[in-house]
């Protein structure tokens, strides 16, 4: 389960926030526990700083933490693209999320759980932010509804099948038959992803 929140605040607020994600908070009457979630997204516009609490306690749960790097919102681009010394903003967020890699590496696949969220919707960055980030799972919003397409995201999954996590709710829930829209993106998806048939 990932608690998509969002999260950011500093650095003792950003504490509480993963305590309340993936792990628990002390009280006087014994340990709070959070909302058990496996991982959760966080925005690291406040900095590594603020960023450093959550993954702490995601690396103590054994959880991840998708930082948002491109969203999927058309609006995105009035900041994550802006230029700077060293290339556009979503660039120097990546960077920032591939710091924090080998804390939350898995031990057999090389992939991190220092995840980053990554819009479908500007498929036109997703080989750059690959090759930014190449342990990083991807979580990829903006297929269905916002117009992104699976079969655009093949870059996301260079380093395999389990590289990507595709969301897609508006899509699916609003479709006749649900089930079967489902179906059909986890085919397409799979068959962009390298995977074997199932």
């Amino acid at each position: 389960m990932i608690a998509d929140g969002k999260r950011g605040d500093v650095p003792v607020s950003a504490r509480a926030y993963a305590q309340a994600m993936v792990g628990s908070t002390d009280s006087p009457f014994g340990p709070v526990p959070g909302l058990g979630a496996d991982g959760f997204t966080a925005n690291p516009l406040l900095g590594v700083d603020a960023l450093e609490p959550m993954i702490e306690g995601a690396e103590r749960a054994g959880g991840a933490v998708f930082m948002l790097v491109r969203t999927s919102n058309p609006g995105a681009a009035d900041v994550e693209d802006l230029d700077t010394p060293d290339g556009p903003v979503h660039e120097r967020l990546a960077r920032i999320a591939d710091r924090f890699a080998d804390r939350l590496a898995g031990p057999e696949s090389g992939l991190s759980g220092a995840g980053a969220v990554v819009g479908a919707t500007r498929p036109e960055h997703i080989a750059r932010l690959r090759e930014l980030m190449p342990r990083a799972i991807f979580l990829i919003p903006g297929v269905g509804a916002q117009g992104g397409r699976p079969e655009d995201l093949g870059a996301a999954f260079a380093p395999g099948p389990a590289a990507a996590l595709v969301a897609a709710s508006r899509s699916i829930a609003g479709a006749d038959d649900p089930a079967a829209a489902a179906e059909e993106l986890r085919r397409k998806v799979w068959a962009v992803s390298g995977g074997q048939p199932v």
